[in-house]
């Protein structure tokens, strides 16, 4: 019986993994002292394992592994703190061993090569980039500059949701949820990047909204 072309493809790439593996030395493995965590599949790692609620998800492993799980994503490894003491020891005790983000083509084109402040790696040009934006950015006076543009588009979002609880026949249940505050969030900052609403039917929305969108997406 002829294989159909797709799960021929996906035989032959699960194939070359374990050939590979078992042909590569044993001696050039290099070996970690990895926390527990779910035996990854060829390939696939343990995508199989992440729902459309990866939080969910992880949670859940979490409850049969422990509160710092070992998973494995394709070729990448991750381990993945699951509570208060270990979030403080990722962001706090060992910040500066985790400051850096993984390399991704995402990062690389849309930032000048990671010349972004979330995406370049620690260092003089971090550290001087963060000075700015402390200074210029995020300073209490910039802060209260932008209130107005704060309190507009939360205003403008609450309009949004009344005017579809109260359309009579045409009303729906409203709920407010992820889309909606990511649309809170883009409005305020080109609004105060570029003086005006990118999302949202606003001016230029067909155009900035879906790549916005996808590179949020591809940026993680």
């Amino acid at each position: 019986m002829e294989l159909p072309p797709l799960l021929a493809t996906f035989l032959a790439m699960v194939l070359a993994a374990v050939i590979l593996r078992t042909l590569k030395p044993t001696s050039s493995r290099r070996v970690y002292n990895l926390p527990p965590g779910p035996r990854p599949w060829p390939v696939i790692g343990n995508f199989n394992l992440i729902g459309a609620l990866p939080h969910r998800s992880i949670h859940e492993l979490s409850k049969k592994y422990g509160e710092l799980v070992h998973l494995r994503f394709g070729s990448y490894s991750a381990v993945v703190g699951s509570s208060v003491d270990m979030a403080r020891l990722f962001l706090k005790t060992h910040d500066l061993l985790f400051l850096d983000r993984p390399r991704t083509a995402a990062g690389k084109h849309t930032t000048y090569n990671y010349a972004d402040i979330t995406w370049s790696p620690y260092g003089a040009y971090w550290r001087h980039a963060r000075r700015i934006c402390a200074t210029q950015l995020f300073s209490p006076g910039r802060i209260a500059s932008f209130e107005h543009v704060r309190a507009d588009e939360v205003r403008s979002l609450v309009r949004g949701l009344f005017a579809a609880a109260s359309g009579g026949a045409a009303a729906v249940p409203v709920r407010l949820n992820r889309d909606h505050l990511s649309t809170l969030s883009m409005n305020v900052i080109t609004r105060m990047v570029l003086g005006k609403r990118l999302f949202d039917g606003g001016e230029g929305a067909a155009a900035a909204e879906g790549p916005g969108r996808r590179w949020a997406s591809s940026s993680g």
